[in-house]
C-alpha cells in the first residue's frame, strides 16, 4: 500500500485508492481545493488515507478529487454529501466560526504539530461545546505554521506595512492586518498567484509552505519574518455524517480509535511542519528571493499590538459560552509541554 501511495503522489494524486487485488468495501470521496502538487495533496491526504486503510485492514479507502468547489464552499459540499471528506479553512467564512480564532492568535511558541495537538485537546475539552461545526463530523483539527508577510518589494520594518495592499484570509489575520494598517484584500489561497502577478496586491500573509505550494517564489520574492509569525491558520478535517453512519460499527470504532481526533490532528500538523521546511528551502535556493528577519524592536512592537488582539478575541470567544481563558491557557500549556 505504501508503494501505491508514493507512486500516486508523484502523479499529482488524482486518485488515492487501494492497490489492485486489495479492493476496499467502502471508498470515500475527498474534496481538495489546493493545487495538485500542494503539500496537502502530495503528503497529507496520502498519509491520512494510508492511516484509514491500515486501521480498517483495507476495508475503507478514499479517492481524491480536485476542483469540486472553491475553498469557502467545502463545508457545505461535505454537509450536502457531495464529498465524504474535506479540509476547511475557518477564516474563509467570517462569522461562522468564532472559537477557532483561539488557535490563530499570535504569540504561541511551537511547531504546527504542537499547535495541532493542543488544538484538538482544547476542542475536545472546551471548544466543541460551541457546536460550530453542526452538520458535519469533525475528524481532526490542525494549524499551518507561523504566517509571514510575502511581498514583491522588500520590507524591512513594520512601519512600511501601513497602506500596503495585502491579501488576508480572514479570522485573526484580518485583526492583525487592521492593527498594522494594511489594506486588506480577501481572496482564497487558490487566487493568490494571479492576484500578486496582476499587481492587485503588494503582498500576502501566508505560511512558508506557500513559497512552494502556491509558487510565491515567482511573484513575491521577499519574506518579512516575524518570530512566532503574524498568526496561525485554523483548519478542520471534516466528514459527511451519513458517510460515517453508513460504515459498519466495527469500522467506525477502528477509525475513531486509531485515526480520527488526536492522531489525524497530530499527523496533519507534523506534515505541515515538513512542507513549511520545504517552502523555506525553496526560498533560500531560489535566486532573487530573500528572507528579512524582523528587528528586535519590531518584534517587541508587534508583541504589544498582539496583546490587544488577544484580549479582543478572548472576549469574542467568551460570548459563545466557551471558557475562553481556560482554553487559551490550555493551548499554551500543551504547546509548551509538547
Amino acid at each position: 500500500m505504501k508503494k501505491t501511495i508514493k507512486v500516486l503522489a508523484a502523479t499529482a494524486l488524482f486518485s488515492l485508492t487501494a492497490a489492485p487485488g486489495q479492493a476496499s468495501d467502502h471508498t470515500l470521496t475527498i474534496s481538495s481545493w489546493a493545487p495538485p502538487t500542494h503539500g496537502m495533496n502530495a503528503l497529507m491526504w496520502p498519509r491520512l488515507v494510508e492511516m484509514i486503510e491500515e486501521a480498517t485492514d483495507g476495508a475503507v479507502t478514499a479517492e481524491l478529487k480536485l476542483g469540486l468547489a472553491p475553498p469557502p464552499a467545502q463545508m457545505d459540499l461535505v454537509q450536502d454529501g457531495a464529498a465524504g471528506l474535506s479540509v476547511i479553512f475557518h477564516g474563509y467564512q467570517a462569522g461562522r466560526f468564532v472559537t477557532t480564532k483561539l488557535i490563530e492568535l499570535p504569540g504561541y511558541d511551537g511547531s504546527a504539530e504542537a499547535a495541532s495537538v493542543a488544538y484538538w485537546n482544547a476542542y475536545e475539552s472546551l471548544l466543541s461545546k460551541a457546536r460550530e461545526h453542526r452538520g458535519v463530523k469533525v475528524i481532526g483539527l490542525f494549524t499551518h505554521g507561523p504566517a509571514q508577510l510575502h511581498t514583491s518589494e522588500q520590507v524591512t520594518s513594520l512601519d512600511q506595512l501601513a497602506g500596503l495592499k495585502v491579501r488576508i484570509p480572514g479570522g485573526v489575520a484580518s485583526d492583525v492586518g487592521t492593527a498594522l494598517g494594511v489594506t486588506g484584500i480577501k481572496v482564497p489561497a487558490t487566487k493568490v498567484y494571479e492576484t500578486l502577478a496582476s499587481k492587485a496586491a503588494d503582498g500576502v500573509v501566508m505560511p512558508m509552505e506557500s513559497r512552494k505550494g502556491f509558487k510565491l517564489t515567482e511573484v513575491a520574492k521577499n519574506v518579512y519574518e516575524m518570530p512566532g509569525g503574524l498568526y496561525r491558520g485554523s483548519f478542520a478535517l471534516i466528514m459527511n455524517e451519513d458517510s460515517f453512519a453508513d460504515l459498519p460499527e466495527d469500522l467506525q470504532q477502528a477509525l475513531e480509535s486509531k485515526v480520527f481526533g488526536l492522531a489525524a490532528s497530530q499527523e496533519s500538523g507534523r506534515i505541515w511542519d515538513q512542507i513549511d521546511a520545504i517552502g523555506r528551502d525553496g526560498t533560500t535556493e531560489t535566486e532573487g528571493n530573500a528572507i528579512t528577519p524582523a528587528t528586535a524592536a519590531d518584534a517587541a512592537k508587534f508583541q504589544e499590538i498582539s496583546t490587544g488582539i488577544i484580549a479582543s478575541v478572548l472576549t469574542e470567544v467568551s460570548e459563545t459560552g466557551v471558557d475562553a481563558q481556560a482554553a487559551y491557557a490550555m493551548i499554551k500549556a500543551d504547546m509548551a509541554a509538547h
